[in-house]
């Protein structure tokens, strides 16, 4: 049995590597395991996580076989083996069960035993196993996702608990910060004579009936009165949208990827309209050119009509340029602040001359408004006033004070 199950975490590490679950219809690795595997959720997370952490720390394949370390251990382990450590740490696990693994973590990597007396809760804490889940990626939806697989690929997030209660009833626990219960508590207030009771499963329906209003419109211009659009655009990928209206509506909200074995995607969010003939190729966007697919899939086809290689200098090249252009947005900023600082303390320097100062000291004294630019006239003056008040060593090293020497 442990050989067997390192071999299957041997070939899940390259099966990964290679993203061979999207030509197979997944949008990730998580998604195959449960769905085409049929692993549970919790099997899958640690599959994934012993996978990639023994792609990158080979021993540990080695380890599984023979019995010294179990998946669990593997998956306590991962978040600390370095190419420094992980030989000592892996010898070290050896033939422990989970508390001797808490232990040695313990040990090697020990945390402050100091706790606040107040401890404020995360926006929603989830349990061990679904931040777990966050951190060796997850995708799907329908049948074969969890509630803790609605994150997308590769990132990690908080996570609330939904459970099912009874048939077509769910139970769901989830903490809210102080801005959200007051919002909670306003929306009641609004809903009062709608819903009296200020019942919180019915106020969550129609807030979410608004959110979906909302979003579909935004996603894909849903409207109840549509209209066409009269306006053509010169910009080749522009789609119109009523296309995206029928689009939507004909691929029912879910991506169409289709392996050779017949399974359809059935991923369900980060959906893009992809031309069905590149826009290069001279792709149109119709209703026939334009079908729905995830941004695993999407890439996935790119790379297979353009080459891996030209998709990712295409992305890099992207990726350059984005960071470039929030370079030039931070820097234009950084001097629209400094020239309203400026402009700000330019204002008080005639005040001052009314005053009798000089104008080098109207400037030295003005420069000190620069902290404070939305404050008053009258606060900024102030602040400049506090100049003369302190002593200041001149150029000859003589004290100065309130501008006499």
């Amino acid at each position: 049995d442990r050989t067997t199950t390192a071999s299957l975490i041997a070939h899940l590490a390259e099966f990964d590597a290679r993203r061979l679950y999207l030509p197979a219809g997944y949008p990730s690795l998580y998604a195959y395991c449960v769905g085409e595997l049929h692993l549970s959720e919790d099997a899958a997370y640690k599959r994934i996580t012993a996978a990639r952490a023994g792609r990158q720390f080979p021993l540990i394949f080695d380890a599984l076989a023979d019995g010294r370390m179990h998946l669990t251990a593997v998956g306590l382990l991962a978040p600390y083996l370095t190419a420094g450590n992980a030989a000592e740490l892996l010898g070290a696990a050896a033939h422990r069960t989970k508390a001797g693994i808490e232990e040695l973590i313990a040990g090697h990597f020990p945390q402050s035993e100091a706790l606040g007396l107040v401890t404020a809760l995360p926006a929603s804490p989830g349990r061990a196993e679904e931040q777990l889940a966050g951190r060796v990626g997850m995708g799907g939806s329908g049948p074969t996702a969890a509630p803790a697989a609605q994150l997308a690929p590769e990132r990690v997030g908080p996570l609330s608990k939904l459970t099912a209660a009874a048939a077509q009833r769910y139970l769901l626990e989830v903490s809210i910060g102080q801005t959200t219960q007051e919002k909670l508590r306003y929306v009641q207030d609004l809903l009062g004579h709608e819903l009296p009771s200020g019942d919180l499963a019915q106020l969550l329906d129609k807030a979410l009936d608004a959110l979906i209003e909302k979003l579909e419109k935004r996603k894909f211009a849903a409207s109840n009165r549509p209209r066409r659009s009269v306006r053509p655009s010169s910009n080749p990928r522009h789609i119109p949208a009523q296309v995206k209206r029928a689009v939507w509506e004909r691929d029912g909200g879910q991506c169409t990827f289709v392996s050779e074995a017949g399974h359809r995607c059935l991923e369900r969010k980060l959906l893009e309209f992809d031309h069905v003939e590149e826009v290069a190729r001279g792709g149109t966007a119709s209703v026939a050119g334009i079908r729905l697919r995830c941004r695993a899939h999407n890439q996935f086809e790119a790379e297979c009509t353009f080459g891996a290689g030209f998709m990712r200098e295409k992305r890099e090249a992207a990726q350059r340029s984005a960071k470039a252009r929030r370079w030039e947005s931070e820097a234009s900023a950084r001097a629209q602040v400094r020239a309203r600082a400026r402009a700000a303390a330019e204002e008080v320097v005639a005040p001052l001359r009314s005053l009798g100062f000089r104008a080098d000291e109207a400037r030295h004294a003005a420069a000190l408004c620069e902290a404070i630019p939305e404050a008053a006239l009258e606060e900024r003056v102030r602040r400049a006033l506090s100049y003369f008040h302190q002593p200041r060593t001149s150029a000859q090293g003589t004290m100065s004070q309130g501008g006499v020497a």
